[in-house]
């Protein structure tokens, strides 16, 4: 794996740079010595970019043609993390997973650009009946024809500082008083990934030749289910909350209700549509592939300690309905 005194001559341009997974890989490439440019949305007033970390910045987004070509300069590899799982129900899947990815890919083709890596999640395939499942699906597709070397990374649930996941769960966790709602039985099957375990795999893979046209299906080490998860949260968290299970139509409708008030809120129809099937994969691919022990979940939540979940939940409501004007 690249060592912290790497010296790279050439860019690595990053999509979704903003984002959870973003954020660590950014950090993770420019710790290693990689140059780094990220691309930004002109509507970011305040890109969330990680601190105390040198990255240049593209502000364009993916379907600006010229504005794609202008950030393609220098360029010879890009990680496409970009996509829109956590703005609601009114996500615009096949702008950014589809046509966005069709538009990098020309640019990156009239750049000269010699390696993608595109992040999709366990799951992907065209005959999905979730939408963000069967848009990574032809997304990957779209990659595999472009004519460019390519590795794909679908992931497991990822888990980290700032996810989604966890944190979300934590507030959901903290906020509501005396019980937690399950979908179903809670027994659906999950396979959490550490996510720095995730950005060393892919930061690797830029220097392994074995993995080019390559496409890996990459988990934590333990199989574990929703209700074992949540169990773990709350021991963690310190909290008591009986679980009550729910039929997963009426959460739906819940969710979607609750979405239409709070885009951005903690639970969304991606998380019931994650929720809705088993998404594992093969336990050893990290330690086989790429040499790495992955993690285990339990081992990697001190940093949901410390703060007041169910404080942190009502000021996002609060921001969130004061941003859309609700």
């Amino acid at each position: 794996m690249p060592g912290g005194h790497a010296i790279i001559r050439h860019m690595i341009l990053v999509t979704g740079g903003t984002g959870f997974v973003g954020r660590a890989l950014i950090r993770h490439l420019v710790e290693s010595g990689y140059r780094v440019r990220t691309l930004v949305r002109p509507s970011q007033t305040s890109p969330r970019l990680p601190k105390g970390i040198g990255v240049e910045v593209a502000v364009t987004s993916l379907n600006d043609a010229r504005g794609l070509r202008a950030a393609m300069v220098g360029v010879e590899t890009i990680y496409h993390l970009a996509g829109v799982e956590r703005r609601g129900a009114g996500a615009d899947l096949l702008t950014v997973d589809v046509r966005g990815t069709q538009n990098l890919l020309q640019a990156a083709r009239d750049a000269g650009v010699q390696r993608v890596f595109y992040l999709s999640h366990l799951g992907a395939a065209r005959s999905s009946a979730y939408p963000v499942f069967k848009a990574k699906a032809i997304a990957e597709q779209t990659i595999r024809r472009s004519g460019l070397s390519y590795t794909i990374f679908r992931a497991a649930i990822l888990f980290g500082p700032g996810d989604g996941f966890t944190t979300g769960l934590a507030q959901l966790l903290a906020a509501q008083p005396f019980i937690t709602l399950i979908p179903g039985h809670g027994d659906m099957l999950l396979q959490p990934l550490w996510i720095e375990d995730l950005v060393t795999c892919m930061a690797w893979a830029m220097e392994e030749p074995a993995t080019r046209e390559q496409i890996y299906e990459v988990g934590g080490p333990e199989f574990l289910s929703l209700n074992d998860i949540i169990l773990i949260l709350k021991q963690k968290l310190g909290l008591r909350r009986r679980p009550v299970s729910i039929a997963p139509p009426l959460l739906r409708a819940l969710t979607v209700t609750l979405e239409y008030f709070l885009p951005y809120s903690p639970v969304s129809s991606f998380w019931l549509d994650y929720l809705a099937e088993n998404r594992t994969c093969s336990l050893d691919t990290l330690p086989r592939v790429f040499q790495l022990i992955p993690a285990r979940f339990a081992q990697r939540l001190d940093y949901l300690q410390g703060t007041n979940w169910a404080l942190e939940f009502w000021r996002n409501v609060f921001r969130r309905n004061k941003r859309y004007g609700n």
